[in-house]
């Protein structure tokens, strides 16, 4: 009987580690796929700043320090290696990308040229996708970063090395109000 009570205790804790493993690997895919789709936006993103550079150039040439910008941005972005390196030029480049929209206020026939309007549409468009999975990213990676921290999925989750993820988060530029003056 003692025996039989062991083995049961045994097969219920097997089947709880299986179960908590299995729920790990879950939300690291998850987590992971998330990131991905994210990082799609973000490369069409990429992929569409250098039309709108040169579209904004034919009108505004001597808007060359903006331009730069965008362009150095829009490289370190790219050229990003670490989470925190990238999260940091991507909100960089997200500023640049306004201030290059506000130059455009100045030049009527640029605020008026088909290209440009078709570009700037798509990158408002492109903007709220990338919004919106980064918003499913962090949710993800909330829902990973409670079941590497509570207990008792914690232990299992230091005995088989899950750690938490980073949240992609809004730098201290893009959490300051907009300041509009008429």
């Amino acid at each position: 009987m003692t025996i039989g009570i062991i083995g049961a205790v045994i097969i219920l804790l097997i089947i709880v580690f299986a179960a908590s493993y299995n729920s790990f690997v879950k939300l690291r895919n998850q987590s992971d796929e998330a990131f991905s789709t994210m990082d799609i936006f973000l490369k069409k993103r990429y992929d569409m700043i250098p039309n709108l550079v040169e579209i904004v150039k034919q009108y505004a040439s001597h808007e060359q320090k903006t331009l730069e910008k965008v362009t150095q941005a829009r490289s370190m972005a790219m050229n990003a290696r670490s989470f925190e390196e990238r999260t940091q030029s991507e909100n960089i480049l997200s500023n640049t990308l306004k201030s290059l929209f506000a130059v455009s206020e100045n030049y009527p026939q640029l605020k008026a040229n088909e290209n440009f309007l078709n570009l700037q549409n798509q990158l408002v468009s492109l903007e709220n996708d990338i919004s919106q999975s980064r918003k499913y990213y962090n949710g993800v990676v909330k829902v990973m970063n409670n079941k590497v921290e509570m207990f008792p999925s914690n232990l299992i989750a230091a005995i088989l090395g899950f750690r938490r993820y980073p949240f992609f988060a809004a730098d201290q530029n893009e959490r300051q109000n907009v300041q509009v003056r008429f």
